[in-house]
């Protein structure tokens, strides 16, 4: 039933929300319950230690990973909702530097 195809989420990956009340926001992945939930937070309005409880299908997995949230999930079993808020920003600045540079190339 599980297919190869899809991605396998991981602490510290950046995910855009699709279904529910946060569709359209990113979020950030903090911990993986098993093959079909994950736990995320955004450091802002979902803190981390109240993360929210998310089916893997409602959510569009990005190929952004950050170092800093996973080493520190990874080291100490937490992470500073500061650096949720800093991987997503930086994420989102990556992303609009690069739809920028496809502009400037295109046009």
């Amino acid at each position: 039933m599980e297919s190869v195809s899809e991605p396998i989420p991981r602490p510290g990956q950046i995910a855009r929300v699709l279904k529910g009340r946060d569709a359209g926001k990113y979020c950030v992945i903090v911990k993986v319950l098993n093959e079909r939930f994950v736990e995320i937070a955004d450091g802002d309005k979902r803190k981390f230690d109240r993360a929210k409880r998310k089916n893997i299908n409602h959510l569009e997995l990005q190929p952004f990973i950050s170092n800093e949230v996973e080493n520190s999930i990874y080291e100490t079993g937490k992470v500073t909702n500061g650096k949720l808020r800093f991987a997503i920003s930086k994420f989102l600045d990556e992303q609009v530097s690069d739809q920028r540079k496809g502009e400037s190339i295109d046009g």
